[in-house]
């Protein structure tokens, strides 16, 4: 495999996450609500509509759903570019890239720009600053997370061992 393109694919696909969280983020905070910690859904919901914020709900699953057949398919390419000879080169490379990426998010965005960015507070609970820097919130789901790649990645390296090698 080509270590070369690996680190431009996952540096790629890094800006590409960040963009797909931080853009909806910034310009509608609560089309991640489900992602945020309970205390600060059930502040922000005493002066707003409740909208469903639990993450087996049609919309969120809809959502994560949506994003895991694109990084599947994403994910197929990937490997093929970076040079995969067969399924465990494929899932490692696949896994290597979701696990930085989690990673990526969890430490970064969720432990620094989440904690300390006013713009993606949700109306009524930008006082909630001891709230807003729960870290081990954040590294909770990062672990759900590591759990959840499993499933597109050994899917992803099947296909491709099938469909590649």
């Amino acid at each position: 495999m080509n270590w070369t393109i690996i680190i431009i694919e996952t540096l790629v696909m890094t800006a590409a996450f960040t963009a797909m969280i931080l853009i909806p983020l910034t310009k509608n905070p609560v089309w991640w609500i489900h992602d945020y910690p309970e205390d600060i859904q059930e502040e922000y919901f005493k002066t707003h509509e409740r909208v469903p914020s639990k993450f087996f709900t049609k919309t969120v699953l809809l959502k994560k759903g949506f994003a895991l057949l694109v990084t599947l398919a994403v994910m197929l390419g990937l490997m093929k570019l970076a040079g995969a000879y067969n399924f465990w080169s494929a899932f490692a490379l696949s896994y290597g890239i979701w696990l930085f990426i989690d990673w990526y998010d969890c430490f970064f965005l969720d432990w620094v720009l989440f904690a300390n960015l006013k713009s993606v507070r949700l109306s009524g609970t930008e006082h909630m600053d001891a709230a807003y820097h729960q870290k081990k919130y954040h590294f909770v789901q990062s672990l759900w997370g590591m759990l959840i790649g499993l499933i597109p990645c050994l899917i992803g390296a099947g296909l491709y061992a099938w469909l590649c090698c």
